[in-house]
């Protein structure tokens, strides 16, 4: 068996910074499943496109592949069934569809503002220039700079959606139950994005999403907290 994962990284290979990259890494890991890394950039477009992508993550199982996390991670549970269960069961599964949902909008969407002009110090010259240009378009011209200008009151308004994350880890350690399961991997992976490529501080350390996200760093021997990135201290 041969799995090989597309991951986006900049001037570093070994540095992966996607948060959907990190939701199939960590979705491998809980199976134990081991794959390996091809590193892929913003531009390099055609390296993708015989798989039918224009972005990551792209698993290639015996060749064939497997696109967009949440396909991957059904396709590794589906595949896989002698392995842990991503999901522990078709009513996780249902309600790991709606944590996607919230770690696309709420998660990565309420991050993205606040280290976005980051991004472009972890990337060469020709992928800087593109994700300013692609970016900034989506802001309607604002540059990067001017999108991250408040983010010390923006971090207030990130910090206050994740009430409901916070209230269920309140009674119960993970938001799998007492054990972690792609739910976690969802949320974590937009947390490990952000301390990949930004010093900029989400957390306060009496949050018990804090805590939840140590827990994660530490997991599978500590993949995420060893694979390079910034501190995650108290802001």
């Amino acid at each position: 068996m041969s799995l090989k994962l597309f991951e986006l990284v900049g001037t570093d290979a070994s540095r992966p910074f996607s948060p959907y990259c990190w939701r199939t890494r960590m979705a491998l890991a809980h199976k134990g499943l081991a794959a390996e890394s091809l590193p892929w950039r913003f531009t390099e477009k055609s390296a993708l496109a015989p798989h039918g992508s224009e972005k990551v993550p792209v698993l290639l199982h015996d060749d064939r592949p497997v696109v967009d996390s949440w396909t991957i991670a059904n396709y590794l549970e589906d595949n896989f069934p002698d392995r842990p269960s991503l999901f522990g069961g078709e009513g996780g599964r249902a309600m790991a569809r709606m944590i996607n949902a919230f770690g696309d909008i709420a998660v990565v969407g309420g991050i993205f503002p606040l280290i976005v002009a980051d991004i472009p110090k972890n990337l060469a010259g020709v992928d800087a220039a593109y994700f300013r240009k692609s970016r900034e378009a989506r802001f309607g011209g604002k540059s990067l700079e001017e999108v991250m200008a408040s983010r010390d009151t923006g971090v207030v308004a990130f910090r206050k959606s994740l009430e409901v994350m916070r209230q269920t880890l309140k009674k119960q350690p993970y938001l799998g139950g007492a054990a972690p399961n792609y739910a976690d991997y969802i949320v974590f992976g937009g947390f490990q994005w952000a301390r990949v490529v930004s010093p900029f501080k989400l957390l306060e350390t009496d949050d018990p999403v804090y805590a939840w996200r140590e827990t994660l760093l530490d997991a599978f021997d500590g993949m995420a907290r060893t694979s390079p990135g910034h501190e995650v201290q108290v802001s």
